[in-house]
């Protein structure tokens, strides 16, 4: 009996560490921010190009700058 209840310890111990992981959140970004950027990447200067194109719409894009943990 006790063999069981030390599997079931631990499988809730390895279920409690996976809900402990960290999920990065990224702020979406228009091209007006992009431009003023202080430390601009790629990803963001290509939108910057394709946001100057006659007729784009835009939606922003992910920073990498603003990444926060939750």
């Amino acid at each position: 009996m006790s063999k069981t209840k030390g599997k079931n310890t631990k499988a809730a111990k390895k279920n409690q560490h996976a809900n402990e992981r960290k999920q990065a959140v990224l702020k979406v970004v228009l091209s007006s921010t992009c431009e003023v950027c202080k430390t601009p990447c790629a990803r963001g200067m290509r939108y910057l190009e394709s946001m100057k194109q006659p007729g784009a719409v835009g939606k922003g894009v992910p920073c990498i700058l603003t990444r926060t943990y939750v």
